[in-house]
């Protein structure tokens, strides 16, 4: 991942990740709130997440950022681009929103078009998915404003600590219906 990309926002920029984000990362990953929604719902060591730097961004599986808050010049959270399919040019789209202080003011949705405008222009890929909690309605909302459509729900896919079992969307968004997208949102906007 080129060290110089810088994604800009109204509300946001994404960076790509460093090792000096490791700190941040395990604090976020360590939070109930943010691994309560992820797969991996457990916290994480600074070991673990070297370990992911060196074998998924480093090695090119996976391109990560940071999301900036412009206003406060505050990291709130990592967006990324995992499982880069380059024969079949496609990749899983992932986000977390660490710091409390960030959900639900757009930020997740912002990261999402962002994110999808890289993948789409700068890795010229063809499709982007997901998997999300069915029960995790704040997500599918912004994945939705980011132009992603429900393609499955897999039924009592993935089985909770506490032995229950929860649905899981499968999301996708293609690159003509981004293109679409983007086309209606500059005509809208006079471009």
């Amino acid at each position: 991942m080129n060290e110089t990309i810088r994604m800009e926002g109204e509300k946001i920029f994404l960076r790509p990740i460093t090792t000096e984000d490791t700190p941040l990362i395990v604090r976020w990953r360590s939070d109930p709130r943010v691994y309560g929604t992820l797969f991996r719902q457990e916290p994480i060591t600074e070991e673990r997440h070297r370990q992911w730097l060196q074998e998924m961004v480093l090695s090119g599986k996976c391109d990560q950022f940071i999301i900036v808050d412009k206003a406060l010049n505050q990291p709130v959270g990592t967006v990324f681009l995992k499982e880069i399919n380059r024969e079949h040019l496609r990749a899983e789209y992932a986000i977390f929103i660490g710091e409390e202080t960030a959900r639900g003011r757009g930020i997740g949705s912002e990261a999402a078009r962002l994110m999808t405008d890289y993948g789409f222009e700068r890795l010229g890929l063809n499709r982007l998915y997901l998997y999300v909690f069915a029960s995790n309605t704040r997500a599918i909302s912004s994945y939705r404003s980011a132009g992603f459509r429900e393609e499955a729900r897999l039924r009592e896919h993935y089985r909770r600590k506490d032995g229950s079992f929860a649905d899981i969307l499968m999301m996708g968004l293609l690159r003509s219906e981004w293109q679409e997208r983007r086309a209606a949102s500059q005509s809208l906007s006079g471009r």
